[in-house]
């Protein structure tokens, strides 16, 4: 029987056909998820190339066992009679054995799911690459490795009469591709019989109009007997397609189909229980998008439909929707409570799936609100009614979190090996969201190791995927913890104002992530803001979402930001809450941070006793990370000697080098100090310097200011300058920084017109008059620091050099590097 609505597809199998019994090989590729009649297609060809007396193969064997290359070959090598290419094989033998195939006998080779199996297998490396004369000489890497074999024995066709028609789940951008859509109403209709409109429409947003998705939810609807009409209540079609269809999302993925089913259903007349269950699914499937203000009374009817109805099971699974639906950061009590109320209801229902669910809420709210021993006994029971119920994703979802729990705790090896269980466990049990799972605990665990950097390209991915969800905090701290802090400041001041305002799963996560990022920036501003929004959670945990990932006591970013705030005393206080929390739980890696962290506050502060504390948490904090093999962290606490520091501590500056100490003001020259330390041996022309970022430069073709506008600058500049040195030398920092912000704007008008007047001359004259003023605040600064800390301030002589550009050139009796 031909497949419905596949016109184009089965033209171009007959072509395949009719072009191998002609003497003519060639290769026809069809993509597509599943259910959307593939494997109906290549039995169609089968039977098409059999009726017309050519030979037909089917390559395909279990996915699920044999590798993805053996696949491949071992059918090739079975229809020619030849032995199988071994693992060490070199491209000949494997091109010997396709050109044998492409030269045998007028055939039709099917070759079922090229990229069913795992995308990357070790097996014969050197023909990754296809030949010049293969199908599109793709050198993907990311493509599976039967669909880069299968490009390469394409290349070979043309030699013979074999035809090749194979299948992928993926499109993979191949030549000779078709790829699968889903059909229109009256294919459908067609397809899977009479239907009353309402209920076909239903069948098509179920389906996506995939033909073996769309058979399958026409044959629910007829056990259940909910097609034979519009009807209302529990036989609706259009509410129980939405009620049954499952969600193709990952968590925080939109799935807009089954939206637009539950939106349909949701104008329907049903009854109460009927339509608390719809609204309650549908605020649940909002949650991907932030923007949706729909949610809370969506949640807010479902539940006095669901209580007016009397039904347990009904309350437990709306009040499971209305949690996901919600989640206010702010609620772990809440959270608590409904959990104990789902966990109650669903035990009355007899509904162990819905009892499962409450305790993975359980779970959470006692992760969000430290009780991690409560935590784990909830885990424990979520395991057990798992394994009462038969339910596989329950073990890979428990399995997460006790990577999870073994990352917090320091055993990264064993985090390693059970994330690697939760990949092999997730795809087993069919879950959509086990590479977001697996690449979460894998990043977490790079993390504590220091290795940011490998972090950054997967959550800017994530951002531009999931806009609204906050993932570009957690990049933006992947920019700072890699050093790329420029960077991470522009994304702060982009980001503040959104995550401020938000809410949602990823909210708290978010906020303790610019937390960091505010800690080391330049300014106090975002710094304030963001610990008025952490506040209200201290002594809680930073978790995100389903507690997947935690990153550590809210106290310990509170501590952050006081020390950048130049409240030493309050950060100190926080920082050893943190400790208690951590040395309590046996957090080796977060209590390593908060050590290092406090010992920097206590540095600052240099209170009695307070250089004896710092060294013993510096001490500590490096023991810890030398046995965890956390670099970063290491790389941070390099011996006192080898590191200098120059940080902004209480609107002014810290200098830290080897056994000087100073408290410096803030001046011009040392923001430039500042940023030719985190330059070293780089020249930075004058204009760069005085102007925070690029010089001035003159562009081709007529000038854009006229000369009243231009001596108009040039007079407000001299005055500015005059300004500033007045102002450093009265040490009036509000006023220095004033004069700053106004002489700035005015060399960002002349950088955006295109230099002064765009003649070189006259760029040239306001380097000199940069170069004049850097430099006298430059060496200004150095000699209060020679007047402070006299080692310090000589080494800084000899190793700085002004002019033209400015420039850091480290001489002897300085350290290996400044933290600045």
């Amino acid at each position: 029987m031909e497949p419905v609505g596949r016109r184009r597809e089965l033209a171009a199998v007959r072509h395949l056909v009719d072009q191998a019994l002609a003497g003519s090989g060639g290769h026809l590729l069809v993509t597509g998820p599943p259910g959307a009649g593939k494997s109906h297609l290549t039995q169609y060809a089968e039977q098409f190339a059999a009726a017309r007396g050519l030979r037909t193969h089917r390559l395909a064997a279990d996915a699920g066992t044999d590798p993805p290359a053996s696949r491949l070959l071992g059918g090739l090598a079975a229809v020619t009679g030849r032995p199988v290419p071994p693992a060490d094989a070199r491209t000949e033998e494997i091109d010997a054995l396709f050109l044998a195939v492409a030269e045998g006998p007028p055939c039709l080779l099917v070759a079922d799911d090229l990229d069913a199996g795992p995308g990357a297998d070790p097996v014969l490396p050197d023909v990754l690459v296809a030949p010049p004369h293969a199908a599109g000489g793709t050198d993907d890497a990311d493509l599976p490795w039967d669909v880069r074999l299968f490009s390469r024995l394409a290349g070979h066709l043309a030699a013979g009469a074999t035809a090749v028609l194979a299948t992928t789940r993926q499109p993979t951008g191949l030549p000779n591709e078709l790829r699968l859509g889903g059909l229109d109403e009256a294919e459908l209709s067609q397809l899977v019989g009479d239907l009353p409109a309402d209920a076909l429409r239903a069948v098509r947003l179920a389906s996506a109009g995939m033909p073996g998705a769309a058979l399958a939810a026409a044959h629910q609807l007829a056990a259940a007997g909910s097609g034979s009409g519009s009807g209302s209540g529990e036989e609706d079609p259009v509410a129980y397609l939405a009620l049954t269809t499952p969600s193709r999302a990952s968590f925080l993925d939109p799935d807009t189909r089954l939206i637009r089913l539950l939106e349909a259903a949701g104008t329907r007349p049903l009854p109460a229980r009927t339509r608390a269950r719809v609204l309650a699914r549908l605020a649940r499937e909002l949650l991907s998008d932030p923007s949706d203000t729909r949610r809370p009374a969506l949640t807010e009817e479902a539940l006095s439909l669901a209580r007016r109805s009397g039904s347990p099971g009904t309350i437990a699974e709306v009040l499971d929707s209305r949690l996901h639906a919600l989640w206010d950061p702010a609620a772990a009590h809440e959270r608590l409570e409904t959990a104990a109320e789902i966990i109650t209801q669903a035990r009355l229902a007899g509904d162990i799936a819905a009892e499962r669910r409450g305790l993975m809420w359980r779970f959470t709210a006692l992760t969000e609100l430290g009780d991690l021993t409560a935590a784990e006994a909830a885990l424990t029971s979520y395991a057990r009614t798992g394994e009462l119920s038969g339910d596989a994703e329950t073990l890979a979802v428990v399995t997460a979190r006790q990577s999870m729990l073994a990352a917090i705790r320091g055993r990264l090896e064993e985090a390693a090996s059970l994330a690697s269980e939760v990949e092999r466990l997730g795809r087993r049990a069919g879950m959509v969201d086990t590479a977001r799972l697996t690449g979460s605990l894998r990043g977490g665990i790079s993390t504590l190791r220091g290795d940011w950097e490998s972090t950054l390209a997967p959550w800017q991915a994530l951002a531009r995927r999931l806009p609204g969800h906050f993932f570009s905090a957690t990049a933006a701290r992947a920019l700072a913890e890699s050093g790329r802090l420029d960077e991470a400041e522009l994304e702060l001041e982009r980001l503040l104002p959104s995550v401020l305002a938000g809410s949602g799963p990823r909210w708290l996560g978010a906020v303790a992530d610019l937390a960091v990022v505010a800690s080391r920036s330049r300014t106090t501003d975002a710094a304030r803001h963001l610990y008025t929004a952490l506040l209200p959670y201290r002594g809680r945990l930073v978790v995100w979402g389903g507690a997947n990932t935690v990153t550590g006591p809210v106290d310990h970013y509170l501590g952050l930001l006081s020390a950048h705030l130049g409240d030493l005393d309050r950060a100190i206080a926080d920082f050893d809450a943190a400790h208690t929390w951590e040395s309590r739980n046996g957090t080796l890696p977060w209590l390593a941070q908060t050590l290092a962290a406090r010992a920097e506050a206590l540095r600052a502060r240099q209170g009695e006793g307070d250089a004896v504390r710092a060294r013993d948490d510096q001490d500590r904090a490096r023991s810890i990370a030398q046995r965890l093999g956390m670099r970063g962290l290491l790389a941070a606490l390099a011996p006192a000697g080898d590191t200098w520091r120059l940080t902004r501590v209480d609107g002014g500056w810290l200098l830290e080098a080897g056994s000087e100490s100073a408290r410096l003001s803030d001046t011009r020259g040392m923001g430039y100090l500042r940023s030719l330390l985190a330059a070293p041996g780089q020249d930075i022309p004058a204009l760069d310097l005085a102007a925070g970022g690029r010089g001035l430069r003159a562009p081709d073709g007529d000038p854009v200011l006229d000369a009243a506008a231009l001596a108009g600058y040039r007079k407000r500049l001299a005055q500015l300058d005059q300004a500033l040195d007045a102002a450093d030398r009265a040490g009036d920092v509000d006023r220095a920084r004033d004069v700053h912000r106004e002489r700035n704007a005015i060399v960002a008008e002349l950088r955006r017109a295109g230099g002064l007047g765009g003649r070189v001359r006259a760029i040239s004259a306001e380097a000199e008059r940069a170069r004049v003023s850097a430099t006298r605040a430059l060496w200004a600064a150095v000699k209060r620091i020679e007047a402070a800390a006299p080692l310090a301030g000589a080494h800084l002589r000899a190793s700085l050099r002004s002019g033209r550009t400015f420039c850091y050139r480290p001489a002897a009796g300085g350290p290996d590097r400044w933290q600045v």
